[in-house]
């Protein structure tokens, strides 16, 4: 008789966070394509470019000369230089080496900054829909996530009553993400400014500046906070990287600048976990911070079509409704007109997950359900997929919501 097997004994802080949702939209993608399916995933916040040539020489290069050691915790001095310069360049920020590092995607730098900073009972102030991320890195290092509602009607930017509202004395974050992901909204100037007047009068609470998709937008200056309020400066996280701009996900380089004593906190705590980024990765990545942008007018009007591509499938279809997003590469699509609607088989839709499921057993076609980003009854749809297999994931999502028996509003 085999013994029993041990309780797990995982930690407690587990039972509060879950795997990431596009992660497991992609898993259940790559595994409904294993068994042969023809799947189109439109859940996944990948651009389907590839890394721009030079650019993937120079990592090429690295490996050829050797470079291929440990490097310092914070990032190569060739690294640091050129995020410094990019940072001065476009944002109008002036940084020190010791105000910047460099990480293993951006992910592992916002992470490690809630990490050094968050006691239990600390409130971080997260707009939603927000990046299915957030909320769970802020539980894993002992903080609570204060859940701001934004409305497509205000643009799914964060209106100044509400974060005044939300700031209490246990405030230590504010997180601003522009462009946004899931719905591909961008912060004006103006709007930007309300929010950072608020927060100049709250001198204990540090604000945490997404940038990563800074470069995809279509319309519109782009506005970040320490830039706009220099008053904030000294207390405000600006995390950017190579992943979203340069169709460099893989090479997995994030870079931020900030406060020296807490860039210093974030260092210690990635020399005591992964240590430096890729070297090889480092390489390519002042490459593309010193590299001419030419190439992303092209992408930009690539995406612009796609974009549009995804808007006229929404307005064909019955049961979804979409404003379209100046930034980013998702539409955000309200699907609350399909759920309470029937299948075939009987089944009714009884949430945004529901929906999302019937699109990929139906359609093969993934999206991400909006309740992972704190908004149910939505879809997020990125199209940042090759341009026909776009259009052929559209039409089959307008077929597939076609053939649902929708229920008529009372």
């Amino acid at each position: 008789m085999n013994p029993p097997h041990p309780a797990p004994r995982l930690a407690p802080r587990m039972s509060s966070v879950g795997a990431s949702p596009t992660a497991e939209i992609s898993n259940k993608v790559r595994s409904l394509k294993s068994a042969g399916h023809a799947v189109v995933n439109l859940g996944e916040g990948e651009l389907d470019f590839p890394t721009p040539p030079a650019i993937a020489d120079a990592g090429i290069a690295a490996i050829r000369n050797g470079e291929t050691k440990y490097t310092a915790v914070s990032g190569t001095a060739d690294l640091k230089a050129a995020i410094a310069a990019k940072f001065l360049r476009e944002n109008q920020l002036s940084y020190e080496p010791r105000e910047i590092i460099a990480g293993a995607g951006a992910k592992q730098l916002i992470f490690n900054a809630f990490l050094a900073t968050l006691s239990p009972g600390d409130e971080v102030i997260i707009p939603a829909p927000y990046w299915v991320s957030y909320p769970d890195m802020i539980r894993l290092a002992g903080g609570e996530p204060v859940i701001v509602e934004t409305t497509r009607s205000e643009g799914w930017v964060l209106q100044p009553d509400a974060l005044r509202a939300a700031i209490t004395p246990k405030t230590r974050w504010v997180v601003l993400n522009s462009p946004n992901n899931p719905t591909g909204a961008v912060y004006s100037p103006e709007a930007m400014k309300r929010l950072t007047d608020i927060l100049v009068a709250h001198p204990d609470v540090l604000v945490m500046a997404d940038d990563i998709y800074e470069h995809l937008r279509f319309a519109g200056p782009f506005a970040t906070p320490a830039a706009l309020e220099p008053a904030l400066f000294d207390r405000t996280l600006t995390i950017n990287g190579v992943s979203k701009g340069y169709s460099m996900t893989g090479w997995r380089i994030g870079y931020a600048g900030g406060p020296a004593w807490l860039i210093s906190a974030m260092e210690i705590l990635q020399s005591q976990s992964t240590s430096n980024p890729s070297t090889i990765s480092q390489a390519a990545a002042v490459a593309a911070l010193t590299g001419d942008l030419g190439f992303m007018a092209e992408w930009i009007s690539i995406l612009r079509d796609r974009r549009d591509i995804v808007m006229d499938m929404v307005a064909a279809t019955p049961g979804l409704e979409a404003d379209t997003p100046d930034g980013a590469f998702y539409v955000f699509a309200d699907c609350s007109g399909l759920i309470g609607s029937a299948t075939a088989s009987g089944k009714v839709l009884g949430s945004d997950l529901d929906v999302a499921g019937y699109l990929l057993e139906e359609a093969h076609v993934g999206t991400v359900h909006g309740s992972a980003f704190g908004a149910p009854g939505h879809l997020r749809i990125a199209y940042a997929v090759d341009t026909d297999v776009l259009r052929e994931a559209c039409a089959r999502i307008t077929a597939a919501c076609g053939r649902l028996r929708i229920k008529k509003a009372a």
